[in-house]
């Protein structure tokens, strides 16, 4: 393990574990459903959130995987599994973009498509960091994290300022595709 990993775990903001969501907003499995651009403070239990600055000191793709859930504005996924995009999406340098999977009730596609590319970018490691992230005040995030952690992975960390929080650190973002693989 890299010292910026070990830099990364002092830098963690401690968080308890979010409390029950509920509410109109919320589905009755308690992922949010509705309002996704609104402050979210905790993060969803067992998941840790990441501080920009620690995750800036990570490596995507070595230290830690990074998932990029935010929706792709304007576009959609043909049947095929391709994406239609109406804009570009600029987000943190290595990061794998799976958009529209962070909704609170995905389509059935776009959820095996998620749950399948994830599993592939681990190579089984359900003990790999995941870093996930959207944009500041993204319920998105949230969701996919919490997903992530329901399907057994260990080490998700909720990323809650996404690349708006990178950005404000002065780094870089990049445009980037929606990540590839066959249909769900």
């Amino acid at each position: 393990m890299r010292s910026g990993l070990q830099l990364a775990a002092m830098l963690m903001i401690a968080a308890s574990p979010a409390a029950a969501q509920s509410g109109p907003s919320f589905g009755a499995d308690g992922y949010r459903i509705a309002h996704y651009r609104a402050p979210t403070r905790r993060p969803p239990d067992g998941v840790t959130r990441i501080a920009p600055a620690a995750a800036a000191q990570l490596r995507p793709d070595r230290d830690a995987l990074f998932i990029d859930v935010m929706p792709a504005e304007g576009g959609q996924r043909e049947a095929d599994g391709r994406w239609r995009l109406a804009s570009v999406r600029h987000s943190i340098p290595g990061a794998h973009w799976f958009p529209e999977s962070g909704r609170g009730v995905p389509d059935p596609a776009i959820e095996t498509w998620f749950v399948r590319g994830v599993q592939r970018l681990v190579g089984g490691r359900k003990d790999r960091p995941i870093i996930v992230f959207c944009l500041a005040d993204c319920w998105m995030s949230w969701n996919a994290a919490r997903r992530l952690k329901a399907l057994g992975y260990t080490q998700v960390w909720w990323l809650a300022e996404g690349t708006d929080g990178w950005r404000d650190l002065g780094l870089p973002l990049r445009p980037v595709l929606p990540e590839s693989g066959a249909r769900g």
